[in-house]
């Protein structure tokens, strides 16, 4: 089956999550939707100095937004913030150093962040595709650490910050390798069998998937989306899929590109019309599930994906 599912998912990509894919979708765009003044509304993004991160910044802070920039390497979210003040003549960029894969750091940032800055959107965008299984340093996988548990942890916490706020929203960047996989909450930090980095990535992008349902399901105030940006030519594809990214290079989307639907779900009045809680290409609702995939899990398998993370949550919170 799982043969099936990526053969059919790479067809599928090759048709829809390449350049020419977005080109024929942006076709259909609704016109002005982007034109928003964010004066005033404040927007946190992780790993924001590079790639889809940085081209969403960007696109906030050319709109007037305050854009809070999470980003582990002060060197390059430094530089990544002079670029984007400049281009934005916007002077209400900030710089936050966190580590998303330090389930301890993001804790303390997020109770921090809240009890001194006003919130009304945050992108998860933070992520890794670790290719070899990797420890933190407080004993956690380092894919599902960061993907998955760095993105519940601060996700949660910033909840009731989100809740005082006016038209709130949680954008989760996924991704439609998530096709390629059934939640296995039985092994969530791979630790049976030979570790496979590709695999370990899309199964976390699954999770975020569930848990954008989740969460769109329990808080009605604010509005929960996840999102596949297609095949872009970022920093993180470059070091972490050579291969794929020598092979398709000419095929693959711009970092804007990537990053447009991050952004129209982020600050489009249109987006916030759609139900809270679905997964989007291209600014239109998508399915999670290939047909005949059989990648559908349980609520039962789901319950348990979240009673897992809750109970790091815990062990971790300060």
């Amino acid at each position: 089956m799982s043969f099936y599912r990526n053969a059919v998912w790479f067809m599928k990509g090759l048709q829809e999550y390449t350049k020419s894919g977005y080109e024929a979708a942006a076709k259909h765009f609704a016109p002005g939707d982007l034109d928003v003044n964010l004066n005033g509304r404040s927007f946190m993004i992780t790993g924001a100095n590079s790639g889809i991160g940085k081209a969403t910044a960007q696109e906030i802070a050319n709109r007037g937004g305050t854009v809070h920039m999470v980003c582990r390497n002060k060197g390059r979210a430094d530089a990544a913030k002079e670029e984007i003040v400049e281009k934005s003549k916007n002077q209400n960029v900030h710089v936050h150093i966190v580590d998303m894969s330090s389930a301890k750091q993001v804790w303390e940032f997020a109770q921090n962040f809240s009890q001194n800055s006003a919130l009304h959107v945050l992108v998860n965008n933070a992520g890794c595709m670790v290719n070899q299984r990797e420890l933190t340093e407080e004993g956690l996988e380092k894919n599902f650490a960061t993907n998955t548990l760095g993105t519940y942890i601060l996700t949660a916490a910033l909840i009731p910050a989100l809740q005082k706020v006016e038209d709130a929203r949680v954008v989760t960047v996924s991704s439609g390798g998530m096709l390629t996989q059934k939640l296995n909450v039985d092994d969530l930090q791979f630790e049976k069998g030979t570790f496979d980095g590709t695999m370990a990535y899309a199964q976390n992008k699954r999770q975020q998937v569930i848990l954008t349902e989740r969460w769109g399901a329990q808080h009605k105030d604010i509005h929960f989306s996840s999102m596949h940006p297609g095949w872009a030519d970022t920093p993180a594809v470059q070091q972490s899929m050579p291969s794929f990214h020598a092979k398709m290079q000419s095929k693959l989307r711009t970092e804007a590109m990537g990053a447009d639907t991050v952004v129209w779900l982020a600050v489009s009045p249109s987006a916030i019309k759609q139900p809270s809680g679905l997964f989007f290409q291209d600014r239109k609702a998508v399915a999670t599930h290939l047909p005949l995939a059989s990648s559908r899990s349980s609520p039962e398998e789901e319950q348990r994906l979240v009673t897992a993370l809750e109970e790091l949550t815990l062990k971790f919170k300060p």
